[in-house]
């Protein structure tokens, strides 16, 4: 993919904008290591990094029109970009073979009605030089990042948040609303940064800025499920031959595209699709662990074998996650939570070692109902009908059950599910899934617990099904917060283009507009995968036990790396209870309870804090534990 910028500081000088525009530039290089272009008029200046994907010839961005007036600067793959180029060629005369001009003339031409007709992941800034106005836009889901901070007479924005802090000009301060929600859900909420009054455009949406004027923002699309009018069998249909049209398009390129694979069900679709229509293996990336658990290398390999694909693997430890989190901190540029982050850079780091591009399963357990916590949520509904003694009976036991330890596996698993029920009763409504049930978030952060910013809105429809407004929930929220996030972090810090064929608009609205159970009826999730594609892949994928990308976080915090967050939490000044976090971690090296990934995401949460990429103000004070 590519990183992209832009600053409009009508009191900096020429020289000035022109060296924080090139810093700007090289802060992202990992983003676009090909090919890098900068154009400066000052009181403007605009950005561009490239990763070479398709039409390498083309020359460096920003591109303008004919004329002049208008500038581009585009992150993105647009697939469907030579039907759109056809449909303009009565309209422009082209001069490049790539996507970035298709762009740049349906913008010009349309306006923002163009978004309708674009399918593919972007994030872009088109500025009208005559105008004076500003056009920033991200892509349905969220898979492209775009940062941005103003006032009424400057504004900058970038594709990485130490990119947009060399050419903003200020310094910056904690955001306590942010942090609050970072404790909650491990990341932050669409359209928030760790950052006071640096904002992401939101996914979906447009922004538009002059200079003298706040900057207005419209979505120009919603995710609205709808009734499917039709039988199970033509919807079936209908999302294979979507499907197929999506992996076809996500092909598209002037360079080799493999896959990461892990063995699951959603890799494994995407991989048994690309060998439906290539000739020659594809590439497969997989990373395992030591810890058996942990440790999907032997499903990729049987998948791997079964679509003869030439595979790839790598074996992940702590000696090499130790380096890697420090350089991804740099490139995400605020604390995130989940620990997958790792593993998906070392795929990443592996991948692009041979290729530029690989597709994902990603999004898959968001669309077809994948997640254990629907079930959980089924499960907390009978529990809600029982009488409130009975209800504080399973409390009282499962405090019991802490205290005996979690050695064994039936209990292990009895604690987590408890675990889970217990946050569960206080998501209402739900947004996304929390770490800490409202008590242990008191604790732990005693002065912010209340705060944050308020939860997006959802569509009208999902009110009458809550598990449906969690899968609702769960393609607005945490799929663009968390798993999107991390995917393109973890690829774009070794210069990997990650496309994910499930998130194709036309999949994602079909699979929107379905009856709930014909996703997730009791146990049994992504039902309607399963009535697709049922014979494309061996009937032990659809038995595998749903396993989420994670790390032996269990076993790093009783082997060395509590000791690590201990020293950040004598060390750095923060918010948090010192005292309570000291608890929690004695008992996870006793064996009383699995802390890990909160352990985790407070021990992010003090590197940041330590490591302080940019001039800004923490929040909080050293709190001794």
């Amino acid at each position: 993919m590519c990183g992209i910028a832009f600053t409009y500081r009508p009191l900096a000088s020429t020289d000035e904008m022109n060296c924080a525009m090139e810093l700007a530039c090289k802060a992202m290089a990992q983003r676009g290591p090909d090919m890098a272009g900068r154009k400066v008029c000052p009181p403007w200046s605009m950005g561009h990094q490239r990763l070479s994907i398709i039409d390498p010839q083309s020359p460096a961005q920003p591109i303008a029109d004919p004329s002049g007036r208008f500038y581009l600067s585009y992150n993105g793959e647009l697939y469907n970009y030579r039907d759109l180029r056809e449909g303009l060629k009565d309209r422009w005369h082209f001069t490049t073979t790539g996507d970035a001009e298709v762009v740049l003339a349906g913008l010009i031409n349309y306006g923002t009605e163009f978004l309708h007709r674009m399918e593919g992941m972007w994030a872009l800034a088109l500025w009208d030089n005559s105008e004076k106005n500003l056009l920033l836009v991200r892509d349905r889901l969220g898979k492209k990042p775009l940062y941005y901070c103003c006032d009424q007479t400057a504004f900058a924005c970038a594709s990485e948040l130490q990119s947009l802090q060399m050419i903003s000009g200020t310094n910056w301060q904690e955001d306590e609303h942010s942090t609050a929600d970072y404790f909650r859900y491990g990341f932050y909420l669409p359209g928030a940064t760790a950052y006071k009054e640096v904002c992401e455009v939101l996914p979906a949406h447009w922004l538009k800025w002059s200079p003298g004027k706040r900057p207005l923002l419209k979505p120009y699309w919603q995710l609205s499920p709808k009734g499917f009018q039709g039988s199970r069998k033509s919807a079936a249909k209908m999302l294979r031959t979507a499907f197929f049209e999506s992996v076809r398009l996500r092909m598209v390129a002037d360079v080799e595209v493999g896959a990461l694979l892990s063995g699951g069900i959603d890799s494994s679709l995407i991989v048994c699709a690309m060998t439906r229509q290539r000739r020659r293996p594809v590439q497969t990336f997989t990373i395992g662990f030591h810890e058996a658990p942990f440790d999907e290398r032997r499903y990729a390999r049987t998948m791997a074998g079964y679509c003869q694909s030439d595979h790839h693997e790598q074996l992940l430890t702590w000696d090499r996650c130790a380096g890697l989190a420090a350089h991804l901190l740099k490139h995400v540029g605020q604390p995130f939570g989940d620990a997958s982050l790792l593993p998906a850079a070392m795929v990443s780091r592996m991948a692009s070692q041979r290729l530029k591009v690989v597709l994902t399963g990603d999004g898959g357990d968001e669309l077809f109902g994948g997640y254990n916590r629907y079930l959980a949520r089924s499960l907390l509904r009978w529990l809600t009908r029982l009488p409130r003694p009975v209800r504080n009976l399973r409390r009282d036991g499962i405090k019991r059950l802490f205290k005996l330890g979690t050695g064994n596996p039936v209990l292990k698993y009895i604690i987590r599910m408890s675990d889970i029920l217990q946050r569960m009763e206080d998501e209402n409504p739900y947004v996304a899934p929390l770490s800490y049930d409202r008590d242990a978030l008191q604790q732990l952060i005693p002065d912010l617990w209340r705060r944050g910013h308020p939860a997006p809105n959802m569509p009208q429809e999902t009110r009458i099904d809550d598990i449906r407004q969690m899968m609702v929930s769960d393609a607005l929220v945490y799929l663009p917060q968390d798993i999107l996030a991390k995917m393109d972090r973890a690829g774009m810090a070794f210069s990997l283009e990650v496309r994910s064929p499930f998130l194709d608009r036309r999949v994602v609205e079909l699979a929107y507009s379905l009856p709930r159970s014909w996703h997730r009826r009791g146990a049994r999730g992504k039902r309607m995968l399963r009535a697709a594609f049922g014979e494309m892949v061996p009937q032990w994928i659809w038995k595998r036990p749903k396993r989420g990308f994670a790390l032996p976080l269990e076993r790093w915090f009783k082997t060395g790396l509590q000791n690590r967050l201990m020293e950040l939490l004598m060390e750095t000044p923060h918010p948090l209870n010192g005292a309570f976090v000291e608890k929690m971690v004695d008992a996870h090296v006793a064996g009383q309870c699995n802390h890990g990934v909160r352990l985790w995401q407070i021990y992010i949460y003090l590197q940041w804090l330590a490591f302080r990429p940019y001039p800004f103000q923490a929040i909080g004070r050293l709190q001794r534990p």
